[in-house]
Order: C-alpha cells, then structure tokens, then sequence
C-alpha cells in the first residue's frame, strides 16, 4: 500500500455517472466506492448521488460497521429505524451498528441529493489523537 494516493472523482455533476456497488446485484448508478479504487486500511467510503425523487428501495444495516454520512448538496430524507430525517447540504448523520437505515431524495430537490457514505470498523478512536506529531519548524512546501 502506498503511503498515499490521490482520486479525482470529479465534480457533483458527474456523480451520477458512476456505477458501482459491493456486488453485483447491489450495484447502481450514482455509486461509486471509492475503497474499490484507493487502498483504505481501516475506513471504506461510497460516493452517492441520487436524483430528485429517487429512492434507496431498500433498508440495510450493519452488525459490525459504524457508518457517518455526510450530504453535500440537494435535499432528502433518511429512515433510521422509525424516525424520518430530512437531510440537506451540511448535514451529517452518525449510523451505529444494527441501526436500519434507507434514504430518498425529495421530489423537488433541485439538483438531485449528493453524500459520502464513510464507513469504519474495529478498534474505538481515542477522544484525542495520541498518534500525532507536529513539526513547527518544517518550512510549508509552497
């Protein structure tokens, strides 16, 4: 795995271009997994985007996976388990596991509902980074 990479997924408008999933029956057009094309050691993340009045048409949830989705543009809703949430540009929604969950763009969502699905598992992450280093005195490269 290389220390780092770099993935240009392009602008909103072309979200929807993307076709991908976890199987093949699941896959769908607007998704892309991004896990599928850049090495991710402990998270995995979708890309999303639905246009207005499309729906999920189904409910999932995780039994091991903590999910945070974070919507960027347009307007939605999303199931967890009994509630209705409406969702727009900046919100973001913590999903723990066997929490069920669906979600929909509104009908008359201007420019179709657009999110990142983050995903994790395994290990708790401390309240504070212990792991973190700084160097003041390391001249910034541009």
């Amino acid at each position: 795995m290389s220390d780092y990479e770099v993935l240009e997924m392009g602008g909103f408008d072309e979200w929807r271009e993307h076709y991908g999933g976890f199987r093949p029956e699941t896959s769908r057009d607007g998704r892309r997994v991004v896990d599928h094309d850049i090495a991710m050691q402990y998270i995995g993340m979708t890309s999303n985007a639905f246009e207005a009045g499309e729906e999920a048409g189904y409910w999932h949830r995780h039994s091991r996976i903590e999910e945070l989705y974070v919507f960027l543009a347009g307007r939605g809703q999303m199931g967890l388990n009994d509630a209705v949430v409406d969702v727009g540009p900046g919100t973001v929604i913590r999903v723990a596991q066997g929490v069920w969950r669906t979600w929909r763009s509104l009908p008359d969502s201007p420019d179709g509902l657009r999110w990142l699905c983050i995903r994790a598992g395994g290990y708790e992450l401390p309240q504070l980074p212990d792991d973190s280093e700084r160097d003041p005195d390391r001249p910034a490269p541009w």
